[in-house]
């Protein structure tokens, strides 16, 4: 299977590529449009700020070849609020695949830190993705900005309340949760990711 991750200003490329490579997957990291295209699988991960992030695509010439693509893709933690309409972090037009709004999370409370930060479970699964899992599996977030539960919704978490832990509409797929810090679970998603 040929896998690609596309290679950006994204902060860990490496660590999904590595957990590709424990699932035997040897993936090609790249920014070569006519690779990204021939794949058969694209991932698009991401940690970092939407407006810059945004910025880097446009100058790459990526937006478009992203929300062209039509084999499975994936997108991760940045790389899902990317795919969405806007960020409130930075102000940010994005891609646009998915058309809902990117929030900033606001405490209610002191104990209410942010970012949200670490282990959280996974509610109202409803995908391939989450083949041969349950509701409350536990799964890694590390993000202080959300996607609002909405019609692309395929599972959800409750961190402040509840809000979108995956979405998915056509061929686009994403979590908010990482899932190669995510353990066996998150092998799991991959292993399913892949399989689609």
């Amino acid at each position: 299977m040929n896998t690609v991750i596309i290679k950006y200003n994204a902060g860990n490329i490496c660590s999904v590529d590595y957990a590709l490579k424990r699932l035997g997957i040897d993936a090609l990291i790249t920014d070569d449009k006519e690779k990204i295209l021939s794949a058969d699988k694209v991932i698009f991960p991401g940690v970092g700020e939407a407006e810059t992030t945004m910025n880097f695509l446009r100058e790459a010439g990526m937006v478009q070849l992203i929300k062209d693509l039509k084999q499975p893709v994936l997108g991760i933690c940045l790389g899902m609020q990317l795919m969405c309409s806007y960020s409130e972090e930075g102000e940010a037009d994005c891609l646009g695949i998915f058309d809902v709004p990117v929030k900033r999370f606001v405490p209610n409370k002191q104990e209410e830190k942010v970012p949200h930060m670490g282990w959280n479970t996974l509610m109202d699964v409803k995908s391939k993705l989450f083949d041969g899992l349950t509701n409350d599996e536990f799964v890694y977030f590390v993000h202080s900005f959300y996607v609002p539960k909405c019609d692309f919704t395929i599972a959800t978490t409750d961190y402040i309340h509840p809000f979108s832990a995956a979405i998915h509409k056509d061929n686009f797929y994403a979590t908010q949760f990482h899932p190669e810090k995510s353990g066996t679970v998150g092998s799991r998603i991959l292993e399913n990711f892949l399989n689609i």
